[in-house]
């Protein structure tokens, strides 16, 4: 039975790019997905260049699809795109032999792997939200800190006022201790 190839249907906002036969593993590919998954194209594309990784070249290359396919396909502007979606799949393993000892044979494999890379266009509802969190976040810090200082000064003056006490009752006792003593 042979299965059918899904149409991978994208929106009006977004792109897709596909890598296939790339000569790594999934394990060492997704790696370097995440790096630039939720990122800006051109967070992404520097962080790609600066990779200590070899597969992130082809990653890079990909990625330039992606942002060639927004723009030309689906006039998307590309200050605005960022990374969506990276999947990151295996695809075949070529299987190959090695002489040892004894007549014995030790087993190389060399997998390969896929990538999927998926642009989307921001849109200002998306931006706002985010900038919006950040400043709900930074109230309630604010708040926080108000609050902390309340304790800290309540704190410091029920031990004066207990102090304050303790210096007053220890006097009572004394003057009591005293008359007891004179009478």
């Amino acid at each position: 039975m042979v299965k059918k190839n899904k149409v991978k249907r994208t929106g009006d906002d977004e792109a897709i790019s596909l890598g296939t036969m790339l000569r790594t593993s999934p394990r060492k590919l997704n790696l370097v997905a995440s790096l630039i998954r939720q990122k800006s194209v051109g967070d992404a594309l520097n962080l790609l260049s600066f990779s200590s990784k070899r597969i992130s070249s082809e990653v890079k290359k990909i990625l330039q699809t992606a942002i060639a396919n927004a723009e030309n396909n689906h006039q998307l502007d590309v200050d605005k795109l960022f990374v969506s979606r990276v999947d990151v799949g295996k695809s075949i393993t070529m299987k190959r032999w090695r002489a040892r000892a004894r007549g014995r044979v030790g087993k190389i494999i060399k997998p390969f792997s896929r990538l999927t890379i998926i642009v989307k266009e921001e849109k200002l509802d998306h931006v706002d939200q985010k900038t919006q969190s950040s400043v709900n976040k930074g109230k309630i810090e604010n708040k926080a800190k108000d609050s902390t200082k309340n304790v800290k000064s309540t704190k410091k003056e029920s031990t004066k006022t207990t102090t304050e006490s303790q210096k007053t009752d220890s006097s009572k006792s004394k003057d009591s201790e005293t008359k007891e003593g004179k009478t």
